[in-house]
């Protein structure tokens, strides 16, 4: 059976054209096919991350499973590096396996190429988890950037040199044709909007480029002022600022110098307010928006500033969905870093900092379970920056205030990270003691991950130090889930009641009844959770509590599928499964695969549910989840009767097609979508949606045009067109520009 196109990796779009670097992209090819580990090695702002993302690009169509980039820049805890894996594999670590187990596991028999970008702060984690990974997983190959090789076994090195100096009084045609004075016109074409190299301006920019040693990053700092500076200016300005270091002379900096000089000419040309925000947007640990600068970096003209600062390349600016958001390049983090310690700013501007996030979670926690969508969409932006507020309490031994921040995050962890979750927890309550919230929440999280034994003794806690009746009452229902499933039934009926008559609130009431229903799956007491469940549909709809009314849908759904009633149980299912994908719970996906694989099975739609079922395991793998107890009879029973009827060779080939399948995909088919709706929605949602840029270039694709006839039309040159047709068959999964057309007719682009 052919395999269908997959989801090929995540390398971003390039936001300007590459330049040059035919001797290296040669050669990391050739090293790539020798070996399955290469180090890109170079210092800060030679460019080494657009040579990495680029050769990844040429060849990521030579990995099945695509190449994926992952991004260390914002990691600070060493024990997080197999996270950032995970994260950027788009999988989730929902149980109770550390991660570089489960990473392990998920990249055994794949082909693809991972790129992992700076490493130079976490050599020794980055080493030891590449080891691993090329020890278990002989179809992965990886590629490496950072300031010093790792050091690791079967490591090639590819030193990344500047770029090609100009030699003085050469042709002006050839001269084009040099790599750093092509980056300088490049850039200061798209900054000014009418620069050329001419005879005129042609020794200052060689000079220029020359200074400033080829290096990519400050060829960019200096070409973007030709906005109001000539190359001769220019040139005039950055020579005065290096004699000065040279005492007059003529003598070669270092290129971290070079680099360096060249940043601190570029920060000095910034009006007051520009500096000062520049230095204070380093306490980011990750991307930030203009809502957040503007209460952390107390700056009441924000948006000017920041547009200024934008335009200047000094800070970059990417989108996430419709929201702007924006982060510093490496270098320019840690050359504001030292600006903000010399300004004497850094404790106030951290402090400003964990405050403003601190005050925002804990502030949401009461309406985020009503705003699920927005919250979880907010803290998906925001998380590396909260983080850093998790770490900073750890640090300063603010124990109570690193729980109250780790339990505001409940959702989170609950549907996306819930072993990270986990580890925030007893990391914060080993140091400081824990109460009541925090415990309450370490069992939470144990209940999810079915380890009820930890949950048992979080949960005990939790009883015991709640002074609020609602957080007593919920204590003792998870306790009573937790004791279930051990198999203390006494212990679990006596919880119960206990939880019942501790309060009666929403949120108690609620959980009682998850209870309630969870109990009554695991003892066959189908009258009971029917009563529950029933409503828990009705109260969790009516407040807007998605997550609850996801479970409660699941629980109806379940026990009118084991009573035999059909018609009542998929539109429970395929309800849940749209909320799931709406909060995007893989737990709750799998589950809701598997209830309607063993739907279609008894329904008489044997492949349906072979391919279901097969769907529903790659997205349980990949949650890092074990399968329910109580779901694994019916699971078991549909597998069997679709086997029957399609017989075990042809069950196996759709149950291997239906593992195949994109996530997005296999929801589609489960909700009974065409297949051009499901391949739009796998598109859309497994993938960032194509930018403007790109969804014009598509459109264009789609009427026929060639690169060359794209490019005039756009007004932009013909490398660039080609450059974001290969990143859309990137982001799409396809292999051909037809592809591409089929895809825009479909989904109504």
């Amino acid at each position: 059976m052919a395999r269908p196109p997959r989801l090929s990796g995540n390398l971003p779009a390039e936001a300007t054209s590459f330049v040059g670097r035919r001797h290296e992209l040669a050669d990391v090819r050739r090293k790539l096919s020798e070996a399955r580990l290469v180090s890109l090695v170079g210092p800060g702002g030679v460019g080494k991350t657009r040579l990495a993302i680029r050769m990844a690009a040429d060849l990521g169509r030579g990995f099945p499973d695509g190449a994926w980039l992952v991004e260390l820049a914002e990691v600070r805890d060493p024990a997080r590096v197999g996270d950032a894996v995970l994260t950027t594999l788009d999988l989730r670590d929902q149980a109770a396996t550390e991660p570089l187990a489960r990473l392990l596991s998920y990249l055994r028999d794949k082909r693809l190429l991972l790129v992992v970008d700076n490493c130079e702060h976490l050599v020794e984690a980055a080493a030891r988890l590449v080891t691993e990974v090329l020890k278990a997983a002989p179809g992965v190959r990886v590629m490496v950037t950072s300031r010093e090789p790792l050091s690791a076994p079967g490591e090639h090195v590819v030193p990344v040199p500047p770029l090609e100096l100009p030699v003085a009084h050469t042709a002006l045609a050839r001269l084009r044709q040099n790599e750093a004075v092509a980056l300088f016109v490049e850039r200061a074409a798209a900054g000014s909007g009418a620069f050329e190299l001419t005879a005129a301006n042609q020794a200052a920019v060689v000079d220029l480029c020359r200074r400033l040693d080829g290096l990519p990053l400050a060829i960019e700092l200096a070409a973007v002022r030709t906005r109001v500076l000539t190359a001769g200016q220019i040139l005039d300005r950055l020579t005065d600022r290096f004699g000065l270091l040279v005492g007059g002379g003529r003598a070669a900096l270092p290129r971290h110098q070079t680099l360096r000089t060249t940043i601190d000419w570029s920060h000095d040309l910034l009006a007051a307010g520009e500096q000062t925000l520049l230095r204070r947007l380093c306490v980011f640990a990750g991307r930030f928006t203009l809502e957040d600068i503007e209460y952390v970096c107390d700056s009441a003209d924000a948006l000017d500033l920041l547009s200024s600062l934008v335009d200047k390349s000094l800070v970059m600016k990417e989108d996430a969905g419709d929201l702007a958001c924006y982060r510093l390049h490496e270098t320019m983090r840690e050359y504001a870093v030292l600006k903000l310690r010399a300004a004497g700013e850094e404790e106030a501007v951290e402090r400003r900092f964990a405050d403003y996030y601190r005050t925002r979670c804990l502030r949401s926690t009461a309406e985020a379970r009503f705003r699920l969508v927005e919250w979880l969409e907010w803290m998906n932006l925001e998380i590396d920056n909260v983080r850093s507020v998790l770490r900073r309490s750890l640090d300063q031994e603010d124990f109570s205030g690193g729980i109250a921040l780790a339990v505001s995050l409940g959702w989170y962890w609950m549907t996306r990270a819930t072993n990270e979750g986990v580890r925030w927890l007893d990391e914060l309550i080993a140091s400081g003691g824990g109460d009541a919230q925090g415990h309450f929440m370490r069992g939470f999280l144990a209940v999810l991950q079915s380890d009820p034994v930890t949950a048992g003794s979080a949960l005990e806690k939790a009883v015991a130090a709640a002074r609020e009746p609602s957080l007593r009452s919920q204590s003792l229902s998870l306790a009573s889930m937790a004791a279930n499933m051990t198999g203390d039934r006494e212990s679990a009926k006596r919880l119960l009641g206990e939880a019942r008559a501790a309060c009666d609130d929403l949120p108690a009431t609620l959980m009682s009844l998850q209870a309630q229903s969870l109990n009554g799956l695991f003892d066959g007491d189908l009258d009971s959770v029917r009563s529950a469940s029933s409503q828990g549909v009705r109260i969790s709809r009516e407040i807007g509590d998605l997550y609850s009314l996801d479970m409660m849908l699941f629980n109806h759904g379940s026990v009118m599928l084991m009573a035999g009633d059909l018609g009542e149980s998929k539109p429970l299912f395929t309800e849940a499964l749209r909320i799931a994908q709406r909060i995007d719970d893989r737990v709750a996906q799998y589950c809701l695969l598997d209830a309607l694989g063993c739907h279609a099975a008894d329904s008489g739609a044997a492949r349906l549910a072979a391919r279901l079922l097969g769907a529903a395991e790659t997205v349980r793998t990949g949650a890092g989840a074990d399968i329910l107890p109580f779901l694994l009879p019916l699971v078991t029973r549909a597998e069997q009767s679709a086997a029957a009827e399609l017989g075990p060779a042809r069950f196996e080939a759709e149950f291997e097609a239906g593992k195949r399948l994109s996530r997005a995909a296999a929801i589609g088919l489960a909700l009974g979508e065409s297949p051009q709706v499901a391949a739009s929605a796998s598109a859309s949602a497994d993938v960032a949606p194509l930018g403007k840029r790109e969804a014009e270039v598509a459109r264009l694709v789609t009427d026929g045009l060639s690169n060359k006839q794209i490019g005039a039309r756009l007004f932009i040159s013909e490398h660039t067109v080609d450059s974001h047709v290969r990143h859309i068959l990137n982001k799409l999964g396809f292999k051909s520009r037809t592809q591409i057309a089929a895809w825009m007719a479909s989904s109504d682009q």
